[in-house]
C-alpha cells in the first residue's frame, strides 16, 4: 500500500491554530457563559473541521491519527467547550468512511456528513447503563424504530442530526444510526452543568424515531459494543493533553516563581504521560482494541487525572482570590479537569480512579 501524502497537514494544523487563538480563545470566557454560538459551526466548516477525516473525494483532508490528535489539542486547549462540541461529530466522518471502504453504502444523509454539511450530536453512551437505562431499538420492515431518551447530547440545537447507539432487548443487539433532528427528537430541558456549561448539553427524547437500515452505521452484539467502548473510554485521550498546556502556559505567564517551578515539576511528566497514553492507544488499536494492555491504559488516564487536577489546582492557587471570578480562566480550567475526570467513565475507569484515590 502507497504511503500517505502527509504534506497538506502541517498547513491544516496551523491554520487550525491561528483560529483556535484568534477566536477560540479569546472567546473562551464567553462560550462557556452563553454557550457555543451558531456562527461557529459554520467557522469550523469553513476550516474543514466537519470532515477532516473524509475522503478527498468528499472534500475532506483524510488526515492521519497523530494529526487529528494535534487538532483536538489544540482545540481542546483553547476552548474546551467547543472542543466537546465538535468532539462528539469529528470521529463520525472517518467512521461513514471506513464502512464504505468495507463496501457498505453511503445514504444521502452520511454523505452530507462527508461533505461537512451538517454538525452531528452523539447519543452513544447509554448502552453502557443496559439494562437499567437505554434507547430501545425495535425491528421494523426496512429498518428500526428507536424510543427512549439519550442522557446526554452536546450541541443541542446546533445539530442537524444525531449519532445514535440503541438496544434491541430481546435480542441485545446495538444498533448504531444516524438520525436527523426532527420533530420527534426534542429536548427535555438543557442540563444545568457546573463544568462545560457552554456545550449545550440536554437530554433529547426520540419519539419512535424510524430509522431506515441505510442511515445504519454498525449492528453488533452488546458484548462486540462493550468490548469496542473499552477503546473508547479507558484511554488518556488528547483532550486532556490540550488542557494541560493551556494550564501549563498560563502558569508560566503569571510570572510567580514558584509557580514556575511548578511548571518545571509538571511539564516533564505530562509529556511522559502523554507519550505513554498515545503508543498504549496505538498499540490497542493495532491489536484490535478492547482490553489490551487494559490496567496500564486506566492507569495512565487516573495519572492524566490526577496531573490536570494538580495544575488547575496550582493556576487558581497562584491567581489566588481573583481566580475565582467568572472574569479568570483559572476556574473555568479547574472545572475543565473535573468533567474530564467523569468524562466516558466507564465502571472500570471509576475504579481505577477512586482505588488510587483511596492510597
Amino acid at each position: 500500500m502507497a504511503a500517505r501524502d502527509t504534506s497538506c497537514d502541517d498547513a491544516f494544523v496551523a491554520r487550525v491554530r491561528e483560529y483556535a487563538e484568534r477566536v477560540l480563545r479569546a472567546r473562551a470566557l464567553e462560550t462557556d457563559r452563553v454557550g457555543v454560538p451558531a456562527a461557529r459551526v459554520g467557522e469550523l466548516r469553513a476550516l474543514g473541521l466537519l470532515n477532516h477525516l473524509a475522503p478527498p473525494e468528499y472534500g475532506g483532508l483524510a488526515i492521519g491519527r497523530d494529526t487529528d490528535r494535534r487538532v483536538h489539542e489544540i482545540i481542546a486547549g483553547a476552548c474546551f467547550n467547543t472542543w466537546l462540541v465538535w468532539a462528539q461529530h469529528a470521529p463520525l466522518a472517518g467512521r461513514i468512511a471506513a464502512a464504505r471502504g468495507e463496501g457498505a453504502p453511503v445514504s444521502a444523509l452520511a454523505k452530507r456528513i462527508l461533505r461537512g454539511e451538517l454538525l452531528l450530536g452523539a447519543g452513544v453512551s447509554d448502552v453502557r447503563r443496559f439494562p437499567g437505562h437505554y434507547i430501545r431499538a425495535r425491528k421494523t420492515v426496512g429498518g428500526w424504530v428507536f424510543d427512549g431518551t439519550v442522557s446526554w447530547v452536546s450541541g443541542w440545537g446546533l445539530n442537524g442530526a444525531l449519532t445514535v447507539a440503541a438496544v434491541d432487548p430481546g435480542s441485545e443487539t446495538v444498533v448504531t444510526a444516524l438520525v436527523p433532528v426532527s420533530d420527534r427528537t426534542h429536548s427535555t430541558g438543557p442540563l444545568e452543568l457546573g463544568a462545560v456549561a457552554g456545550s449545550r448539553t440536554a437530554r433529547v427524547r426520540l419519539d419512535a424515531v424510524v430509522v431506515p437500515d441505510e442511515n445504519v452505521v454498525a449492528i453488533q452484539s452488546l458484548d462486540e459494543a462493550r468490548f469496542a467502548d473499552i477503546g473508547a473510554a479507558s484511554d488518556a485521550r488528547a483532550h486532556h493533553f490540550g488542557l494541560a498546556e493551556t494550564v501549563l502556559t498560563e502558569l508560566e505567564q503569571t510570572g510567580d516563581p514558584l509557580a514556575l517551578d511548578v511548571v518545571k515539576s509538571w511539564r516533564p511528566r505530562i509529556a511522559e504521560i502523554r507519550r505513554t497514553a498515545y503508543a498504549l492507544a496505538d498499540a490497542a488499536a493495532a491489536a484490535g482494541g478492547g482490553p489490551h494492555r487494559l490496567d496500564e491504559r486506566l492507569a495512565t488516564k487516573v495519572a492524566s487525572g490526577e496531573a490536570l487536577s494538580a495544575i488547575t489546582r496550582a493556576l487558581l492557587v497562584a491567581r489566588s482570590g481573583r481566580g475565582l471570578g467568572g472574569d479568570d480562566t483559572a476556574q473555568l480550567h479547574a472545572r475543565s479537569a473535573l468533567f474530564v475526570l467523569v468524562q466516558g467513565q466507564t465502571a472500570d475507569v471509576r475504579r481505577a480512579q477512586l482505588t488510587n484515590l483511596a492510597r
